[in-house]
Parts: C-alpha cells; sequence; structure tokens
C-alpha cells in the first residue's frame, strides 16, 4: 500500500554459507536414512532373536512334558528343568500347581496369575501352550504357559522385554549422536570446501563492485587456477585491460582532436572577424579571404568526419562478408582517381576475404588520397598491388624519412615534410584501425627508386 514503509530486505547469505550449509543438510540427510536404516535393520534383528529363543524355550518344554509325566515340583531346585534348558537362552520359568499358584520353590517373579493360566493348570491334556505380552511393575513380560496335563498344573516361561528395549533406547540415542556428529563435521568439511571454492569468486565479485562503484580500472583481479573460475578471472582482467586501453584512447584522442580542432578554428574566427569590414577590401583581397575561408572550412569538415569515423566503432554496423578483395580496391581506386585527376592502375588477383567492405573500401581511399597528395607532380601512375590479403600502394613521391616510418600511422601525427601539406594525420591512422580489426596490420616502407610503399594485411 502506498505511504506504507516496505520491510527492509533480510541480506542473502553469502555463496561460501549456501554451500556449507547444503553439504551439512544433504549430510545429515544420508546420515538420517543410513542411521534409520541401520537402527531398523538392528532392532528387527535382536526382536526377532528374541522371540526365537523365547519360542525356542517354549517348543522345548512343551516337548518335555509330552515325552515325560511331569509335576511342578520337578522344577523345583537346582536340578530344575527350568535352569537346564532356559538359562543359556536368557529366559526364566517357574511352576504352577493346579490352582495356577507359583510354587514357592519355583518363584521368580511375582506375576499374578490369569484365568488363562488357571484353564491350562487344570487341563487335562499336556502340552497345551498360550503365549502373551504383560506388564509387571512397568516392565514389558513376554509369557507362555505350558500345561502338564491330569490336572497336574502348568510350567510358566517367562522373557523381559525391557533389557531389550533398553538396549535399543542407547542404540537410538547413539545412533543419534552419531548423525548430529556426522552433520556437525560435514558441515565443517563442507565450509573449508566451499571457502577453497567460492573463495575466488568472492574475491572476484569484490574486484566487480569495486570497479562498477569507482570507476578504476586497474584493480588486480584474482586469477588462479585452471578451472571456470580461473578462466572467468583471466576473462575480467583482460576485459579491463582492453576497456582501460579505450579509455586511454578515447583519452588520447579527445586531447588530440581539441588539438588539431584548436588551429582551424582560431583561422576561421579571425577570418570571420574581417567579414564586417568585407566590402572596402579590395576585389583581390576579398576573393582571397572568401577562397581562404571555403580551404578552412572543407579542411575543418574533413577534420570532424575522420575524427567520427575513427572514434566511432562501426563494426557493429557492418557485418563481415565475403567479398573478392580486387572488386573494393577497383571501386576505392575509381573514385580516388576521379576526385585526384590521376592516374590509377590496379594489379589485383582473385582473392576472396571475408571483411567489412566498406571500411577496406575506406582504408584503400585514404592509401591512395595520401599517395596523390606526395606525389603531385605525377612522376608516374599510382599503383595498387593485391597479392592474397595483402594490399598495397606505391608511389613516387619523396619517400618517408627513416625517423617517420614507424610514427606514420600515429593519430593526428604529420611527418615535417607533410605540414604544409593539407590533411589531418588521421587518414593513415583510420588503415592502421582497420587492418587491425580486421587481424591484420599496416605497414610503410620505402620505394627502391624513390617513392613509399604503404599497404595492410587482413587476418585470416
Amino acid at each position: 500500500m502506498t505511504g506504507q514503509a516496505r520491510r527492509p530486505r533480510l541480506p542473502r547469505p553469502g555463496l561460501h554459507v549456501t554451500l556449507s550449509l547444503a553439504f551439512a543438510a544433504i549430510a545429515a540427510l544420508v546420515a538420517v536414512l543410513i542411521g534409520a536404516l541401520g537402527y531398523h535393520a538392528a532392532a528387527r534383528l535382536i526382536r526377532d532373536d528374541e522371540t526365537a529363543d523365547f519360542g525356542a524355550a517354549v517348543a522345548s518344554v512343551d516337548r518335555q512334558v509330552e515325552r515325560e509325566v511331569l509335576f511342578p515340583g520337578d522344577f523345583a531346585g537346582p536340578s530344575g528343568l527350568s535352569d537346564d534348558l532356559l538359562r543359556p537362552i536368557r529366559v526364566t520359568s517357574q511352576a504352577l500347581d493346579p490352582d495356577a499358584r507359583v510354587l514357592p520353590g519355583t518363584a521368580r517373579l511375582d506375576l499374578p496369575s490369569t484365568p488363562e493360566d488357571l484353564r491350562l493348570a487344570r487341563s487335562d491334556e499336556p502340552g497345551r501352550t498360550a503365549t502373551g505380552l504383560r506388564v509387571l511393575h512397568g516392565d514389558t513380560l513376554r509369557v507362555g504357559v505350558v500345561s502338564l496335563g491330569g490336572h497336574r498344573g502348568a510350567v510358566q516361561i517367562i522373557q523381559q522385554v525391557g533389557p531389550t528395549e533398553h538396549l535399543l533406547a542407547v542404540l537410538r540415542i547413539r545412533t543419534a549422536l552419531l548423525v548430529a556428529m556426522v552433520a556437525v563435521l560435514a558441515g565443517g568439511a563442507g565450509w573449508l570446501l566451499a571457502r577453497g571454492i567460492s573463495g575466488r569468486l568472492v574475491r572476484l565479485t569484490a574486484a566487480a563492485e569495486l570497479v562498477a562503484a569507482s570507476g578504476r580500472l586497474d584493480v588486480p583481479v584474482p586469477a588462479a587456477g585452471t578451472d571456470e573460475v580461473g578462466r572467468l578471472g583471466r576473462a575480467f582482467d583482460r576485459m579491463l585491460v582492453r576497456l582501460a586501453t579505450a579509455k586511454e584512447n578515447q583519452r588520447r584522442l579527445v586531447q588530440d582532436a581539441g588539438h588539431e580542432l584548436r588551429t582551424p578554428l582560431t583561422s576561421l574566427r579571425t577570418n570571420l572577424a574581417v567579414l564586417p569590414a568585407l566590402d572596402r577590401l579590395p576585389p583581390s583581397e576579398r576573393a582571397a579571404l572568401m577562397a581562404d575561408l571555403a580551404e578552412e572550412a572543407r579542411e575543418l569538415t574533413q577534420l570532424v568526419e575522420e575524427l567520427v569515423a575513427l572514434a566511432a566503432d562501426r563494426r557493429a554496423d557492418e557485418l563481415p562478408t565475403e567479398v573478392v578483395l580486387a572488386d573494393v580496391v577497383r571501386g576505392a581506386a575509381a573514385q580516388a582517381g576521379r576526385r585526384s585527376d590521376r592516374e590509377i592502375l590496379v594489379d589485383a588477383d582473385d582473392t576472396v576475404v571475408t571483411a567489412r567492405p566498406d571500411a577496406l573500401a575506406r582504408a584503400v581511399g585514404n592509401l591512395l588520397d595520401n599517395a596523390a597528395k606526395f606525389d603531385p607532380a605525377g612522376a608516374g601512375p599510382i599503383e595498387v598491388v593485391v597479392r592474397g590479403p595483402r594490399v598495397e600502394v606505391r608511389d613516387r613521391g619523396p619517400g618517408i624519412d627513416e625517423a617517420d616510418l614507424d610514427r606514420v600511422f600515429d593519430r593526428f601525427y604529420r611527418a615535417t615534410a607533410a605540414r604544409s601539406l593539407p590533411g589531418s594525420g588521421l587518414g593513415l591512422a583510420i588503415v592502421h584501425e582497420v587492418a587491425r580489426s580486421h587481424g591484420g596490420a599496416a605497414f610503410a616502407a620505402n620505394r627502391e627508386g624513390g617513392g613509399a610503399v604503404i599497404g595492410f594485411t587482413l587476418g585470416d
């Protein structure tokens, strides 16, 4: 309901607590099942043995009274039948007279007589038997009564059930203690095992939360082990490295772009300040001012376009597809030829590559524009050679200083000889990015006989 305060959510237990509790629960369940099954099997075996002993004692007395004519007094004294037969199987006996009273010499327990005892004691037929359970002073007894026949009395076979049940009660308590001990030990073992399993995950989670909270990308990441947790840690570490690299590249791009944009903007502001007095300028200065404005606007537009092309990752917008590399190169060469009014010769094989056609066309176009800019005199045609996944653009310009060969693909870098020429210093940087995104690399070298060879390769 609106306006009511929400109940605070209880914190969820950690992964190691959950795992340890799960281990303890499973171990306790298994221990309970084993303990219960073991107890019931042992209890049944003990009870069955006791019942079998009692039945054997009753059967022995029954056979004895059927073979011999016995009187209640025969069971009295140290030579009595009951002691010899029943002591080895832990069963006792006492004799009943014809009135179902216990003979003093055979009395073991003060067990009250029942009508069934009286009926058997007065029976004419020997060996008639009745068995059942009776309770005396809170103790359960198993009682069997065997008639002596001829109205001579009967014999009671008595087995105390209490000691057996006491033994089983002790067994139950010990089984329960064992189950509890197993559960505690399993919980402790589960805690240690869970800490070993989840410890790296907990540290990895802490590192991820620190990155999310602070934005820092230099957080140490646990990456030990060869299992899935270790692989996850290494993947997360590589991701942070790539993010840090991307962030640094973005910072450098913004700084370099701000620096490069400052010059044309300053020149534009200077020329715009003169526009109010345009009518008072001589025609030649007026034409020069307008041409300067147009050139600066063109260069600023080109710089912005190349900045956008370099900063915006367009790989998500253009899917790789199989293309004939020669077709892409010839299309880019035709456009560059129209822009520069230069002859461009293409020598290409029929290599098919999996790549982004628009990105490749832009990279080849930048190479051709660069060659046309540094070979304005037209000492010869610009040559493009395609062999396999390798594209080379060859010109007959002044070449590249040895000190600049390793830096020509840096963003905004312009060699000393190129600083007087138009351009933003981003064209070859775009070539480098396109090659890298296709698993290849850009290269630059001086051409034998004069000029330069600049190009790129594509990966598999």
